[in-house]
């Protein structure tokens, strides 16, 4: 072998060695003078616990805050007051272990749902504490009774027995209970004309469709029309219930609206493509109706804002329909299930595994939720599950608001910092290394500056500026203030180390070379004192987020429906949502309160760690 291969071969056994190899001991005046600053700053910060506990809860709240707005969208225009002050659940589709394989009819709620077993036995889940009424209580008698279908409305559901009779619970304040005299007579009668065909509810109202051909309806008539004309009584076979209204299939395939209410509603104007064409299913959302035709085509009309017309192309020939909140859902001939329309809950996002087999036999949809039985009894579910930090007034979901809300304030706080930090370096450092006049007039600045009260200046400003900003403009403004009445702090600290700096050899020997004044200070004197810098950035990155949640909280900051953590604690200030919706100002609380404190504990840990002389004492 040659030297220059022994050489190569050494190098690599010796790199390997240093690499890999088992570390050797060197003496404490060995490690010192192989210790460099930064190194030495990063194990004295790392050795302290709390230090590193504060260093990753602020990363992994800046990584949340910076990743999770990509995956939860956010509508600043969305509420949906059939979601409001739900409380933090995950079960809203959990279905009950008894229903499964033997499952008769479900039917899904605003929160929850209600479903009913070939034995009779009707269960409930989800968030069931709706406005006026608990649906997990479960009436004595229905649950004596034998159940043969459910259907559940926004705050009521209406059972079935196999006697004929009627069972409403829930929100019963609204006549939801109410019978109509005509609903009576059709009982008294029985046979055909109380053989109930179909059972359906809505909002604060409720339906059946007797197997003669008559539909009563029954609730709060001041909100929806629920009067028939006579005309269609006897020829109806199907009906349909939006939030306020209805439309009817009839016995010869065609559909109508057979209210009263006809002249002022856009459901009673047909589309023209529903014209000389049967149709075999109808189904409606909360403001619109959709038509299932003979062959195969699917209609939409009425207020249609959330997608519901964009009917997506279909693998076969749809045989049912069924309508939620915003959506629809169509069973084909093949087994497919497809859905479209408002998808903020994924209620239209069907996952690969229920037309994975095509073995779909029945699907029930309302609202937010979906429930697709295959041939083998299985049940899937698609939709709302439920919010993991609960929601709003507004019904809007509490993480999502944390989430875009923690960007825009640590935004506005690290912007703010950085714009204090720059002006305070430069008049600290002209203070500093040139003393004097300059020095005594910046000082003056400085105290003047300092002595603004800044929550009352910025409270003054922001109705003065009044209407006149937009949410974008006024954050702007609220970083530009914190940031320019913030540098005296900073510019005292720079001036204070610059004059100790400047008195030192190196800064005599640039002096003697001519460097220029200018590059003393901020090429060779700052970099000196920057350490000591980074502890105080740190530290007012804390209290200006903190300030501007002080801000919106009180009004006066980033308005709402743009979400910052001290806005979202606005309405949290009465005794009521502190008692009852805890949710609402917990989680913003706890994230706001966790963040600032990490970013102290770091702080403190690098003010420790830059300072040789801490660990004395």
């Amino acid at each position: 072998m040659s030297n220059e291969n022994k050489k190569k071969g050494f190098f690599l056994t010796r790199w390997f060695k240093r690499w890999f190899g088992p570390r050797q001991e060197m003496s404490a005046l060995e490690e010192e003078q192989l210790q460099s600053p930064i190194r030495t700053i990063i194990k004295n910060f790392t050795g302290k616990k709390l230090s590193m506990f504060g260093l990753i809860g602020f990363l992994a709240v800046f990584l949340l805050v910076l990743i999770a707005p990509n995956y939860l969208e956010m509508d600043l225009g969305y509420q949906d007051s059939t979601l409001s002050n739900i409380p933090p659940t995950m079960n809203m589709m959990k279905v009950p272990s008894e229903l499964k394989g033997n499952v008769k009819k479900i039917s899904p709620g605003t929160t929850f749902a209600i479903g009913v077993d070939n034995d009779g036995e009707v269960y409930s889940w989800g968030y069931t504490n709706v406005a006026g009424g608990e649906m997990a209580h479960i009436p004595e008698e229905v649950q004596n009774a034998h159940i043969v279908d459910i259907a559940a409305g926004y705050d009521h559901a209406v059972a079935l027995d196999d006697q004929g009779e009627l069972y409403v619970w829930g929100n019963t304040r609204l006549q939801q209970d109410m019978f109509s005299p005509e609903m009576r007579q059709a009982m008294m009668k029985g046979g055909d004309a109380w053989n109930i065909v179909q059972l359906e509810a809505s909002n604060q109202f409720s339906a059946v469709v007797t197997a003669d051909g008559n539909l009563y309806l029954w609730g709060n008539g001041n909100m929806a029309d629920i009067k028939v004309r006579k005309s269609y009584q006897g020829r109806i076979k199907k009906v349909a219930l939006t939030g306020f209204a209805y439309v009817v299939l009839l016995d010869d395939g065609t559909v109508a609206y057979a209210g009263y209410k006809d002249k002022d509603s856009v459901l009673a104007k047909l589309p023209a493509a529903l014209e000389g064409k049967k149709v075999v299913d109808i189904a409606a959302t909360s403001q619109n109706a959709a038509a299932v035709t003979e062959d195969g085509q699917v209609v939409v009309w009425g207020n249609t804002t959330k997608g519901e017309k964009d009917v997506p192309e279909l693998s076969s020939k749809p045989i049912d329909i069924y309508g939620g909140r915003y959506h629809y859902t169509v069973l084909c001939e093949n087994g497919d299930v497809f859905a479209w329309g408002d998808n903020t809950h994924g209620q239209s996002e069907i996952p690969a595994s229920v037309n994975a087999g095509g073995d779909i036999v029945n699907v029930y949809a309302g609202f937010f939720q979906n429930y697709a039985i295959t041939s083998t009894g299985d049940i899937k579910t698609w939709g709302l599950r439920g919010y993991l930090c609960g929601t709003d007034d507004l019904g809007r979901d509490i993480l999502t608001r944390i989430v875009h809300g923690g960007l825009v304030t640590m935004t506005v706080g690290a912007l703010a910092v950085l714009i204090s930090t720059v002006i305070g370096i430069v008049l600290g450092g002209l203070a500093g290394y040139f003393g004097g006049a300059i020095d005594m007039v910046v000082m003056r600045i400085a105290e003047v500056v300092g002595g603004l009260p800044f929550i009352p200046f910025a409270m003054i400003l922001s109705a003065v500026l009044g209407s006149r900003v937009d949410t974008t403009q006024r954050m702007y403004i609220i970083m530009v203030v914190l940031g320019v009445l913030s540098w005296p702090s900073i510019c005292r600290l720079v001036r204070a180390q610059i004059l100790a700096e400047r008195e030192k050899e190196f800064v005599t020997a640039a002096k003697a070379m001519g460097v220029k004044e200018g590059v003393i200070v901020f090429k060779h004197i700052l970099p000196n004192v920057i350490s000591i810098l980074l502890v105080s950035m740190t530290l007012d990155f804390a209290t200006c987020m903190l300030t501007e949640s002080t801000l919106s909280y009180l009004g006066f900051g980033i308005p709402l429906p743009t979400p910052t953590w001290g806005n979202m604690l606005t309405g949290a200030n009465n005794s009521i949502i502190i008692q009852q919706y805890w949710w609402r100002w917990v989680f913003p609380a706890a994230i706001c309160g966790f963040c600032t404190i990490c970013i102290n504990l770091i702080g403190d840990g690098l003010r420790d760690a830059i300072d040789p002389k801490s660990a004395e004492r």
